[in-house]
């Protein structure tokens, strides 16, 4: 949620700004608050992405189900290129205002992002398709900042066992170069 009477906004990651590393190339303000949960499934989907070698991270509203991600307090003047990053002007991802659950059971709005190309939400035991699988490097950016972020072990367990596509990514692979406005 961005609050124009205030300097800062929330926002919650559950993909690779997971990461402190891979959210500060275009968020350097970005300052990890707490972890928190939304009431989602992760999933991945949508267009493949060629930066990454697979299928990027979404949530998929599901009853019952959890996705957790770290709280980010990042500077008014950064939601330009965290828009950017995430593809808003290519219409990849649109941003989504979100009721974070935190670890001391208060209720916070954070800004988020889902994919336009949503996919539908697996059902218990099913395992994802190929075709929506993420690239090894992405999966290994995400389960990094997970850990990083203090995520409960059972979440980060569950990542874990997220198959992945076998790309193990390239020099070209977003980790750590900047973006750039077209």
């Amino acid at each position: 949620m961005v609050d124009k009477m205030t300097k800062s906004f929330l926002y919650f990651a559950y993909g690779s700004n997971l990461l402190a590393q891979r959210i500060h190339i275009n968020n350097p303000s970005a300052v990890r608050k707490e972890i928190g949960k939304l009431e989602a499934s992760s999933n991945f989907g949508g267009p493949y992405s060629n930066s990454w070698g697979g299928c990027p991270a979404t949530v998929v509203p599901h009853g019952g189900k959890h996705v957790w991600g770290a709280i980010w307090e990042i500077n008014n003047s950064d939601i330009l290129y965290l828009d950017q990053q995430e593809g808003v002007h290519k219409n990849i991802y649109f941003p989504i205002e979100v009721c974070i659950e935190t670890l001391s059971g208060g209720k916070i709005n954070c800004r988020s992002y889902q994919l336009c190309a949503t996919p539908k939400a697996l059902g218990d035991g099913e395992i994802l398709p190929k075709e929506r699988q993420p690239s090894q490097i992405y999966l290994e950016v995400i389960i990094k900042g997970a850990i990083e972020s203090a995520l409960p072990s059972t979440y980060i367990e569950e990542l874990k066992r997220i198959p992945n596509n076998g790309n193990k990514g390239t020099m070209e692979t977003p980790i750590s170069f900047p973006c750039k406005f077209s």
